[in-house]
């Protein structure tokens, strides 16, 4: 059943999104701004983690999940370091993600070579 949870939420999330993108003169930029500060309030209020918790990577993955993890990492370095936490913690509670993408991108961009759609 988490396969399930997961599936549904990570697609109704991602639903949403192309919804937005389909019906309003919203861009994807604005929809990924939306979607991390979502998360980071969902965050705040301390709702998104028992959301989180119900669907596993249906919402750990998407955007949501990226602002719920920048919150959670500010919340507990100001716990620990006090005020100085909030310029770290989200930091430092992402860099694997972080890394990751800035990696793969990398690679990516070395390995292919990128042309013109229109030709």
């Amino acid at each position: 059943m988490n396969y399930l949870y997961a599936f549904l939420t990570g697609g109704a999330i991602c639903l949403l999104a192309q919804i937005l993108v389909d019906k309003t003169k919203l861009t994807p930029a604005n929809i990924l701004v939306m979607y991390v500060c979502g998360g980071v309030a969902l965050s705040a209020c301390g709702l998104y983690a028992p959301f989180a918790e119900f669907a596993g990577a249906g919402a750990t993955v998407p955007l949501t999940g990226f602002g719920h993890t920048l919150a959670s990492g500010v919340k507990e370095a100001v716990e620990k370091q006090g005020l100085f936490g909030c310029l770290t913690g989200g930091l430092t509670a992402s860099a694997a993600g972080i890394s990751a993408a800035v990696i793969f991108a990398a690679l990516w961009a070395l390995l292919f070579r990128s042309r013109d759609k229109n030709i």
